[in-house]
């Protein structure tokens, strides 16, 4: 069993803010992940996860496979050099500037995320390139506003940008109106900009996920909304799904069978705004 990181964080702000006993959804996919930068209260409601549906790690690691195929796609094909990455988590292998600055070392990603222990391993570890840069935003994703002010110090949103809501999506209720959330930030994005989302579904494995969604809900503060194929389908709105629409995540681009066959109960997509 992971023993409990100290307990610091950068500022008194975020110190207010800081409760182990409440676990936080970067931390408890970091303990379905097997890390060690999780406390116990993560490890419970990543516990309760796996009973309701034993197959989650395989799920998490799938979702980390679709961003690494997605940034490789972005750079590599799309020409983008700049991503801002919303929710963006504990640091672990091949996040999301580290593949794209592989490719092409000027790429700059503005991450955010909302919980200190994130920004505190966030500012220690993850490092850009001499050429490109690498910024940290604390900020909620229901606060669109404040993140597309404060990515602005890194990117240039005069030039495409690709938005990154992998796995995030599913912690914003309908009453908090998540679509309106990603029509704000595709807005301020210009013509070639892409939008990237993968989102816990209701429709796979529906009555593990129901049980999954139940579990969540009853063991951490912020509680999960699961979607169908349709309603995860409806965040591109507007923007031109790139080829193969909205599949789950390990059959968008796979890079081998073994890759495509992976257990994953998250819809995926990439769509690219019109000009």
């Amino acid at each position: 069993m992971a023993s409990d990181p100290p307990e610091e964080s950068p500022g008194q702000d975020r110190l207010s803010r800081f409760n182990t006993n409440v676990p936080h959804p970067a931390r408890v996919y970091d303990a379905w992940l097997g890390g060690k930068d999780n406390y116990a209260a993560d490890r419970a409601a990543a516990e309760a996860g796996l009973e309701a549906f034993p197959s989650t790690v395989k799920s998490v690691r799938a979702n980390r496979a679709f961003l690494a195929r997605t940034v490789e796609y972005l750079v590599a094909e799309a020409g983008i050099h700049q991503f801002l990455d919303v929710g963006t988590g504990l640091p672990s292998a091949n996040n999301t500037h580290e593949v794209a600055q592989a490719i092409l070392p000027e790429s700059r990603i503005a991450y955010v995320d909302n919980d200190p222990i994130v920004l505190a391993h966030a500012q220690a570890l993850l490092r850009g390139t001499e050429s490109g840069a690498t910024d940290y935003i604390d900020a909620d994703l229901r606060d669109p506003g404040k993140i597309l002010q404060e990515a602005s110090r890194t990117l240039d949103f005069t030039r495409p940008v690709a938005v990154m809501l992998i796995a995030v999506l599913h912690f914003i209720p309908d009453d908090a109106d998540p679509q309106q959330i990603v029509d704000t930030l595709m807005a301020a994005v210009p013509p070639g900009s892409h939008l990237v989302v993968s989102h816990t579904a209701k429709d796979i494995f529906p009555e593990e996920m129901a049980a999954f969604e139940r579990a969540m809900n009853a063991n951490t503060a912020e509680k999960v909304t699961l979607r169908d194929r349709d309603q995860v389908s409806g965040f591109f709105r507007g923007l031109d799904l790139i080829e193969p629409g909205v599949v789950q995540v390990p059959r968008w681009r796979p890079r081998s069978d073994l890759e495509a066959s992976a257990p994953a109960v998250l819809w995926g997509g990439m769509a690219r705004k019109p000009a």
